[in-house]
């Protein structure tokens, strides 16, 4: 059985004047093991997202809870808020190269994330990465889900009242696990209608957010009579000897929020108009977004020192202050919408095309998506975002280093080995030219694992504050850990060049 581009046979893959390939009408490509539709090459008559639409995806995606919450596990930790909003805008800066550099595999191939990786780890070695990405994405959907039905359930105790005094249910009120219910069905019947139904829901959920937030900065700054004194509170670490230990390991954390998007990013530029819209939307919508959100969560929050004599982080907390219904239900409805445009986006698409290319002949891209939604559930996602530590240090640390791995062989593979230029039939094709040792490419396998080994072998926890030990699993790598995703990237990108050197020559244009 055969999957085909209809209607008409051609010789090789077909260009346009925008430099953007697609595969020529009537190629027959193997159906089942290394295919299916959603799999295919978007055609180029479909490629439309323009820089706004990318510029909006953004804007959804990073307008959410946990993003709101960065800036406080940081002043937690001790920064002051200049020190915790420097540190999320030079990570996002950071984070967004490796993201342009990916994404431009998207627009020009219109090839999802898996299959990109093809290219470098070959056609089934490619299922490494994509089911490491795959698995990260599930507990972040398990998060943010937690996080979503979380502020659902307090809103609407504010509502109704007695929500919270509710029998429990596994050490929670029945009804949070109801609301959590809730918010997991409605996310998977929105991406279950497709990545068409996203883009339309990311163009109206971005400038609904915005409006929320900002009604929230006016509410609170309004209460305040303006802003109170924790702009003016110093830092507990200072700028000396005690800010650097902290100061690396959270700006690993902060890139680690979205190097999971550095990878996957392809999922959503196969669908851009060109280059042009994915690499301004893109510029546009995450460094300035993610800065203005940390700035905007540090504002509100100094307003409610002010008003309520402690600095309350968690908006949706704070939201539930006021005893006006209208002002409880626009701040449910924000809530919903804000988390729902980050977790279908960054957490269901990207598990949804790598589970489908686990096993293409048995799993779609709406198969694929339920499963990420049970899995979701099954990792225990309140477990993971208990302390600061645990969540930055631990989580974000560990889960950077790994994929900063698998970034530096895909952008050393994409741009240095093959100059941008892939074989699109070749992309599918068993014994083709990614084949390479039974479908595995050997040399990717070993530098992702000498890459991963690097990052996050000295992974390392204070005393009982995490499941590492004191000196490290790996103590002499110890000193890496901090920079776990830099390591990787960088060692998993050099090592990948060396092994290849010679081995690999260019795809036909």
């Amino acid at each position: 059985m055969t999957t085909t581009v209809p209607p008409v046979p051609s010789e090789g893959p077909i260009p346009d004047p925008a430099g953007r390939v697609e595969l020529p009408p009537g190629t027959r490509l193997p159906d089942g093991r290394f295919v299916n539709d959603d799999l295919l090459p978007v055609p180029v008559a479909e490629r439309r997202w323009t820089t706004y639409n990318f510029a909006a995806l953004w804007v959804g995606m990073a307008h959410n809870i946990p993003s709101w919450l960065l800036a406080s596990g940081l002043v937690a930790l001790g920064m002051d808020w200049k020190q915790a909003v420097l540190t999320i805008a030079l990570a996002n800066v950071i984070v967004l190269a490796p993201m342009l550099l990916t994404g431009h595999a998207g627009p020009r191939y219109g090839i999802p994330f898996p299959v990109l990786a093809r290219a470098s780890f070959g056609l089934r070695g490619a299922n490494l990465p994509a089911m490491i990405r795959a698995g990260v994405a599930c507990a972040w959907f398990g998060i943010q889900t937690w996080i979503g039905g979380q502020g659902i359930f307090v809103l609407l105790g504010k509502i109704f009242g007695g929500w919270a005094e509710a029998a429990e249910v596994g050490g929670q009120p029945w009804t949070l696990w109801l609301c959590f219910v809730l918010f997991w069905a409605i996310e998977l019947a929105i991406i279950y209608r497709g990545m068409e139904a996203l883009r339309r829901f990311e163009n109206w959920a971005a400038p609904f957010v915005i409006v929320g937030a900002l009604v929230l900065l006016v509410w609170i700054a309004v209460k305040a009579g303006g802003f109170g004194p924790l702009l003016d509170q110093p830092s507990r670490l200072g700028w000396g000897a005690d800010f650097w230990p902290v100061f690396f390991p959270a700006l690993m954390g902060m890139i680690a929020f979205w190097s999971t998007l550095s990878l996957n990013i392809p999922d959503f530029t196969r669908f851009g108009a060109g280059q042009r819209a994915q690499i301004w939307g893109q510029t546009l919508g995450l460094p300035t977004t993610m800065t203005l959100f940390a700035l905007l969560s540090v504002f509100v929050t100094s307003g409610s020192q002010a008003v309520y004599g402690a600095a309350v982080w968690d908006p949706v907390e704070l939201a539930a202050k006021t005893d006006n219904v209208f002002g409880l239900l626009f701040a449910l409805v924000t809530v919903l919408v804000a988390t729902i445009s980050v977790n279908i986006a960054a957490n269901v698409v990207s598990p949804a095309y790598d589970l489908a290319n686990l096993a293409p002949k048995r799993i779609t891209f709406r198969t694929g998506a339920l499963i990420t939604g049970v899995v979701g559930v099954v990792i225990m996602p309140w477990k993971l975002t208990e302390t600061p530590e645990l969540y930055i240090f631990t989580w974000l640390g560990v889960v950077g280093g790994l994929l900063g791995t698998v970034a530096g062989i895909l952008i050393a593979d994409y741009w240095l080995v093959r100059r941008t230029v892939l074989d699109l039939p070749g992309l599918y094709t068993p014994a083709g030219p990614y084949w390479y040792t039974g479908g595995w490419n050997l040399r990717a396998v070993a530098a992702f694992a000498v890459g991963g080994v690097l990052a996050v072998g000295g992974s390392h926890s204070a005393p009982g504050k995490g499941p590492f030990p004191e000196d490290g699993l790996i103590p002499f790598l110890r000193p890496l850990a901090d920079y776990g995703w830099a390591v990787g990237l960088a060692a998993s990108l050099l090592l990948y060049l060396a092994l290849m050197s010679g081995r690999t020559r260019r795809a036909p244009a």
